[in-house]
């Protein structure tokens, strides 16, 4: 292995360059049409069957357009040829810092979307795929940072142990490290949260499909299955994102409702907290914690328990967006302030440098954490002239990470 090897695969003779998933979000927030990009996409690769790059970029469209299956074909084509891929840094000088990013293959929940949190910076980004199959190469690009994208899930857990190997000893920095990554799974986040002072997160416990069954049947109670358990209860599939196959479940008769639509094998169960506010509304956060410092990223408000931002009505709403503007304004000085202590114990105990969490606050102002990742997306995507506040925002958010890996590539040379 030599981390100071300047060649990359495929960049001889005038490669075509890779969009990214920034560029193509960034069109699909603007209201333009995807169709002839991903056209223009096909004709690359069919005038040139090596174009990884047209690949790559193709698989993030057919991704946004849901079209799994083949997005994921697309994307082990692409993977098949060639392992490195290169998002220069913006301008035409140096860059400032050169990151080196180790990915899995997978959907756009598999890695920490770095090039969103990089837009329009003087940072070049090398993002590596990794897999059991596809090992480290010898020959790697200069870096000044190692940072490792790949998030937490039962098919990432094989690639972060090996990694953790690899990583033991590398010559640069490394942020997020995999050993870490490993405890934001649901029941081990729960676990390692549980007896937070001034938060709490709900157990997540990990249940087959037998004994969810019995449930159903009204053969098991819940308190066998959950200790904190009665209902409701959140049933959601291991390894499920962005509220796929979410559904609050009421009594046994919903859980057997539930299994009728849902063929998986294995579920997580955790008890439904009632979060609402005193107007009957529910209002979700979005907190990064970037070396330890907490910033907002975004608000969802909703009369729905299950909140995502892109269903809760914030475009359509004026009241809303002021809401998430003077949560944005006052964060520092009143949400990060009120559960300073809770943020920072979840920094230590998990330990890595940058993490997304969502989170609510209960009835008793605790800080009710629902969720905590690697791969949450942090963006400034947004139209300046619905969300103006968001900009300045943002670029606190990218700054801190800017500076987060300035630090590290720092004391790397120290």
């Amino acid at each position: 292995m030599n981390p100071d090897a300047n060649e990359q695969p495929g960049e001889a003779g005038g490669r075509r360059k890779l969009l990214g998933l920034a560029a193509l979000m960034r069109m699909v927030f603007s209201g333009a049409d995807l169709v002839p990009v991903g056209e223009r996409l096909m004709a690359r690769a069919a005038a040139d069957p090596q174009d990884a790059e047209a690949l790559m970029d193709l698989s993030t469209i057919l991704q946004i357009w849901l079209n799994h299956q083949l997005a994921l074909a697309t994307q082990a084509q692409a993977l098949a040829m060639q392992q490195l891929y290169r998002l220069p840094a913006a301008g035409s000088g140096e860059p400032g810092i050169r990151l080196l990013a180790l990915m899995a293959p997978g959907d756009l929940m598999t890695n920490t979307p770095l090039d969103l949190l990089l837009e329009g910076s003087d940072v070049a980004l090398d993002m590596l795929y990794l897999t059991p199959d596809l090992a480290l190469p010898e020959r790697l690009p200069e870096h000044d940072v190692l940072f490792v994208a790949i998030g937490e899930s039962d098919r990432n857990r094989p690639l972060l142990a090996e990694i953790e190997e690899i990583v033991g000893n590398w010559p640069r920095p490394v942020l997020n490290l995999p050993e870490r990554i490993v405890s934001t799974s649901r029941e081990g986040a729960s676990a390692l949260l549980e007896a937070l002072p001034g938060a709490v997160m709900p157990i997540a416990a990990r249940v087959g499909r037998p004994a969810l069954e019995r449930l159903a049947r009204a053969e098991l109670p819940i308190a066998d299955l959950l200790h904190e358990g009665a209902f409701p209860i959140i049933l959601r599939p291991i390894d499920s994102h962005a509220g796929k196959g979410l559904s609050k479940i009421d009594d046994p008769a919903g859980a057997a409702r539930y299994l009728q639509d849902m063929p998986e094998s294995e579920f997580y169960v955790s008890r439904f907290v009632d979060y609402r506010s005193p107007d009957g509304l529910y209002r979700k956060y979005r907190v990064a914690l970037i070396g330890g410092r907490a910033f907002a990223v975004h608000m969802g408000v909703s009369a729905h328990w299950m909140i995502h931002y892109l269903n809760a009505g914030m475009t359509e709403s004026a009241e809303k967006r002021a809401e998430e503007a003077r949560f944005m304004a006052d964060f520092d000085e009143d949400f990060a302030r009120r559960h300073g202590a809770a943020l920072a114990a979840v920094h230590q105990r998990f330990g890595l440098d940058y993490l997304v969490i969502d989170c609510a606050e209960d009835a008793a102002g605790r800080l009710l954490i629902f969720e905590v990742d690697t791969g949450g997306v942090v963006h400034a995507l947004d139209p300046v002239e619905l969300f103006p506040y968001k900009q300045a925002q943002m670029r606190k958010v990218f700054a801190a990470f800017r500076e987060l890996l300035a630090g590290a590539m720092k004391r790397g040379r120290v």
